[in-house]
């Protein structure tokens, strides 16, 4: 197909905030792609590989800077002064393609075959060279292109679309295209089941062109969705939608991890579908010893403890682990982590997801071989008693834990589904996960490094981000050598931060929505100061959130609820 309507696709797209139109022009679209260019429905979401694939194009806006002095015949200062104008990179490539066009007469022949082979190209490039040889991919395509597509082959070479296109919506496209009005419905629940045990959307499209049933098979080795659980605001709310009895077990302060094994190979997810077996070597020699199964897929929650009390730690302490690739023996040893396994959905070739919650936590406490600091399965407490839930809550707050969930014994696993039959129980209205859209540098000792940082929740239309406050506290100056590294610096925020600029204005920067944070906060406040139309009241930083897709940082909607609901203090019936 050639690159130059998916362009036009893409302005199409971002020139509407309406969910119902974007679906109807997608389902357009989508009817015209043949099921050879599958591989488009990646380009739609401004990536080239399935959500869950490690490699990515990593490109930094340096580099991209480059590409486009190159291809334009501009110098790398002319292409930086465009920037700081228009604030886009895209804009900037599209702006001085439409200058030298006025000067030729060339006509766009690029193919999205042709931008995928060479974008694939860029994650396997190693050695002596590579960054020149990389501008020389991204300028050959920009050189082909027209200033249109110039304008989202940088923005898809960089990671920021901006079309505002969630997969939810691709998902919901692909249901209108490729069936009848009255089997849309279902046609939508099966499409987002299939997508949820394989998160590979063109491999959805193909089965949908070609009228096949979404028959998608459950196999270790693969990442898929996890389940996630909704609030319960008393134990007697919890009773009533899990029913009785219910299973409670601790809801631990870790990050959550899907453990596969297949043909004796260990491969660890995070709920970002991030493959992080590297980083957790430890893990990998833990499973290998007290699993049992020739083939499985466990899930879990990874918890930190300190190597020399024994006590469990917060999330804070160990994030770091998620994401360092380097010094991994080092961290083995100072932020030792146990593996805490509370379900199982596939084992030794069978797929075990329809199987009730009982049954597959029985089957779960078979296979594994417990022991402390190394992996258990989950504290538990089957009742139907609430006396016995609040003292059970108590004692997971003692053991620094953050509360309960709460299950329905007869369940099934759904991925990828905040299910009304999981319950999580804690004291609500004092965090939230928020992804960080801009900062402001700071003066004196904190001169040259970001120091207050807006915070945005995620709105109610498509790539919509609303801001909510801005927060400078519980942020660690900086790390001295012989310091213990826990915590985040305002040196570390800002050297995440930089690469990903937008806009300067004086002090004050507009950055991409990729960093989520966890902040504490006293209240919920109505303001005209923000866009979201709320601010928080004493917000603190308090940990990065790596492990967090931005699809499930906290919303608009959920941000109304409680301030409904602040008024009520916790309680726990």
């Amino acid at each position: 197909m050639k690159y130059k309507k998916l362009a036009e696709i893409y302005d199409e797209l971002s020139s509407t905030t309406k969910r119902l139109e974007k679906i109807e022009i997608l389902s357009k679209f989508l009817k015209e792609i043949g099921e050879s260019d599958r591989d488009i429905l990646y380009l739609l979401l401004g990536d080239i590989y399935p959500e869950h694939d490690e490699k990515k194009i990593g490109i930094s806006s340096q580099l991209a800077i480059k590409a486009i002095a190159k291809s334009t015949g501009v110098t790398n200062s002319e292409v930086v002064n465009e920037w700081k104008s228009l604030g886009d990179l895209g804009k900037v490539a599209e702006k001085l393609k439409k200058q030298k066009r006025q000067s030729t007469l060339s006509q766009s022949n690029l193919t999205t075959e042709k931008v995928i082979s060479n974008l694939r190209k860029l994650p396997e490039m190693e050695g002596k060279g590579t960054v020149e040889k990389k501008i020389s991919l991204i300028t050959e395509l920009l050189t082909s292109a027209s200033p249109l597509e110039a304008l989202y082959l940088i923005r898809i070479v960089i990671g920021d679309l901006r079309i505002g296109l969630k997969s939810s919506t691709v998902r919901n496209a692909i249901a209108k295209a490729f069936f009848k009005e009255e089997e849309k419905k279902n046609a939508i629940e099966e499409i987002q089941n299939a997508y949820d045990m394989n998160p590979d959307l063109a491999l959805v499209f193909e089965l949908a062109k070609k009228g096949k049933r979404f028959s998608i098979e459950l196999k270790a080795g693969k990442p898929i969705k996890v389940m996630l659980a909704q609030k319960a605001n008393t134990i007697k709310d919890a009773f009533e939608k899990a029913g009785k009895p219910l299973a409670a077990e601790f809801k631990y302060d870790g990050f959550r991890m899907m453990i596969n094994k297949k043909d004796g190979n260990i491969t660890l997810y995070t709920r970002r579908l991030e493959n992080v077996t590297n980083q957790f070597p430890d893990i990998v020699d833990v499973i290998k010893k007290h699993i049992n199964g020739n083939s499985f897929i466990v899930d879990a929650e990874v918890i930190g403890y300190n190597p020399k009390t024994k006590k469990y730690v917060p999330f804070q302490a160990i994030s770091q682990r998620i994401k360092r690739k380097y010094h991994v023996e080092r961290l083995v040893k100072e932020l030792p982590v146990e593996v805490k396994a509370f379900d199982i959905v596939y084992l030794n070739g069978k797929n075990i997801i329809k199987e009730p919650f009982e049954k597959r936590t029985e089957i779960l406490k078979k296979i594994v071989k417990n022991e402390r600091y190394k992996i258990t399965t989950a504290d538990q407490k089957i009742t139907d008693s609430e006396k016995e839930v609040r003292d059970f809550y108590n004692k997971a707050i003692k053991d620094n834990q953050e509360g309960l969930i709460l299950k329905n014994l007869k369940a099934p696993y759904k991925p990828g589904s905040r299910v009304g039959f999981m319950l999580k129980l804690k004291e609500e209205l004092r965090d939230y996960d928020l992804v960080i859209t801009g900062a402001e540098y700071g003066t004196g000792k904190r001169s040259g490094w970001m120091s207050s940082f807006i915070l945005s929740c995620l709105g109610e239309k498509d790539g919509e981000f609303l801001e909510i406050g801005k927060v400078g506290t519980g942020i660690k100056e900086k790390f001295e050598e012989q310091e213990e590294k826990i915590g985040t610096s305002f040196h570390e925020l800002t050297e995440m931060l930089k690469p990903l600029i937008t806009k300067e204005h004086g002090k004050t920067v507009e950055v991409k929505p990729k960093v989520v944070v966890a902040v504490t906060y006293q209240e919920v406040q109505k303001s005209p100061n923000y866009n979201s139309g709320f601010a928080l009241r004493f917000p603190r930083f308090t940990a990065l959130r790596e492990d967090k897709p931005l699809s499930e940082i906290t919303t608009l909607n959920e941000i109304k609820k409680d301030y409904e609901n602040q008024k009520k203090d916790f309680k726990y019936s």
